[in-house]
């Protein structure tokens, strides 16, 4: 990204102050990024901690800038967009939605034909720099746009572009939601730790020593899951004791239906979203 692009925020709040602070941390000037945000105290912290220009005004943000990262709540985008459209488009910038669940052609219709934007969907481990993020851009982003939205959301993980929109609630249902489906099966484990004798403490510190190493056991293996899976799993051992129960319980099942009821419900509410 050429570090003289200038980088406005709309919108203050946890998931723009980690891109900021990712930003800031790979090396890009702070003093190339400006962030709107209404909240008083909330705008005093981004610039005190993180060295940033900040503004109450959006359109003042904006003004100038190569990239604009819409970091509002969905259900005030609309009004955010159509008042900020015609700066975004008299300089040329990408508009950069992290919103969750708006589509683009809503975006478009408020911000207005012809402009370049780039749909995102972070999750929420992006606040640690471990984020997984799925972009798609418009016909109206350039190659140089494009670039420019993938390292801003590589500071805060790893990023993935998409074929075609339709795929975004998949990706909702898998990355988007899929924090809190692991986070259920380390409250799970916790419990059952502690049911079987363990202290709170201890049965807390074992679940998530193990589900941070085992991630990162598949993030460095070229083996899929299933392999790794089977390579701790000894005949007639504990392990494959406990995944019987588990596969009898439709572990695999539960897991199915519940991310395509999450791509459901993203559907839903890009539709409701629309319509505001």
């Amino acid at each position: 990204m050429a570090q003289d692009a200038r980088i406005a925020f709309i919108g203050g709040g946890n998931m723009a102050r980690s891109l900021i602070g990712g930003l800031i941390a790979d090396g890009y000037p702070a003093t190339h990024i400006v962030a709107s945000e209404p909240d008083t105290e909330r705008r005093e912290r981004l610039a005190g901690e993180l060295g940033i220009a900040t503004c109450a005004d959006n359109a003042t943000a904006a003004e100038g800038a190569d990239a604009v990262i819409l970091a509002v709540k969905p259900q005030v985008m609309r009004g955010v967009a159509e008042a900020l459209g015609p700066i975004i488009a008299n300089h040329g910038a990408v508009a950069i939605s992290i919103a969750a669940g708006i589509r683009l052609g809503d975006l478009q219709r408020w911000l207005g034909a012809g402009t370049a934007i780039v749909r995102t969907m972070p999750n929420t481990p992006s606040l640690v720099q471990s984020g997984a993020t799925a972009l798609y851009a418009n016909e109206h982003t350039s190659e140089a746009q494009r670039d420019l939205a993938e390292t801003l959301l590589r500071a805060v993980g790893q990023t993935r572009w998409l074929e075609n929109e339709q795929q975004m609630d998949a990706v909702t249902a898998i990355s988007g939601s899929g924090p809190a489906y692991f986070f259920l099966v380390m409250e799970a484990l916790e419990e059952a730790g502690v049911e079987l004798g363990l202290d709170r403490e201890t049965a807390r510190l074992l679940t998530l020593e193990t589900a941070t190493g085992a991630a990162r056991m598949a993030l460095e293996s070229d083996d899929p899951p299933a392999q790794l899976r089977q390579r701790v799993t000894s005949p007639g051992g504990t392990t494959e004791r406990a995944l019987e129960v588990l596969e009898a319980s439709d572990l695999r099942g539960a897991l199915q239906r519940a991310a395509e009821a999450a791509a459901s419900r993203a559907d839903e509410l890009g539709n409701l979203l629309g319509e505001q």
